[in-house]
């Protein structure tokens, strides 16, 4: 029986998030059947029970697995003769690392770049509690918070000059092959490739580069996501 995702969904049947997109791929690494069922917003509260408050979380069997870290944990230890996420105990540990790299800084990149276009993707049912929310967080409007400013811009691109340095080494940053820490950085990339038009990096990127070959990995699962543009 396949594994049942809840990913979140926008108009359109947008998969946007990328925590959700990390733990799609991350099941797709494992060679895992999945069922990514569209969830809304505020149809959070009433999956697996009314125990959940947010997603990525997943049903495999009787066992209910919240957060995207947490997810790829389960996924190894359950699976240990699927192809690895981490590549042993030393590799999980730095990629936890990276987890909470992209966490904080990535991710909040990406939302000051694209977070009144994620808004306009929401489903209707969604925008309310989404701009209520978001709004409350940030204590200013999204279309203050949203800045694709010159300087905004470069800050952004700036947060991944370590990585170019790794990729000019190899080809992911798993090494010759891809690991779960390249699903994270995938997925915040993801994040603004479904939800918005903005070219945040340039073509000439090497990161660019690399993204184009995640989008490829697991017969073109990402590629194949419904987007913006």
């Amino acid at each position: 029986m396949a594994i049942v995702l809840y990913d979140l969904v926008g108009d359109d049947d947008r998969r946007f998030s990328p925590n959700c997109w990390r733990a799609r791929l991350a099941l797709a690494h494992k060679g895992l059947d999945c069922e990514a069922r569209p969830t809304a917003f505020l149809d959070i509260p009433t999956i697996c029970g009314g125990t959940q408050k947010a997603i990525p979380v997943i049903e495999d069997g009787d066992k209910v697995i919240a957060e995207s870290f947490a997810i790829a944990e389960y996924l190894e230890d359950a699976y240990p003769d699927r192809p690895s996420l981490f590549g042993g105990a030393g590799g999980r540990a730095l990629t936890f690392h990276l987890n909470n790299w992209v966490n904080m800084a990535v991710h909040s990149g990406v939302a000051r770049l694209i977070m009144l276009d994620v808004f306009e993707q929401l489903l209707p049912s969604d925008r309310d509690y989404f701009r209520e929310n978001r709004e409350g967080r940030f204590k200013m409007t999204l279309e203050q918070f949203q800045d694709r400013s010159d300087a905004r811009v470069e800050q952004f691109r700036a947060l991944f000059a370590p990585m170019r340095q790794t990729l000019a080494r190899q080809p992911f940053l798993g090494g010759n092959e891809p690991l779960y820490a390249d699903h994270l950085v995938a997925g915040a990339l993801q994040w603004i490739r479904v939800a918005s038009p903005f070219q945040a990096l340039g073509a000439d990127d090497p990161v660019h580069a690399w993204f184009e070959r995640v989008l490829d990995l697991y017969d073109g699962l990402a590629r194949g996501a419904r987007t913006v543009a």
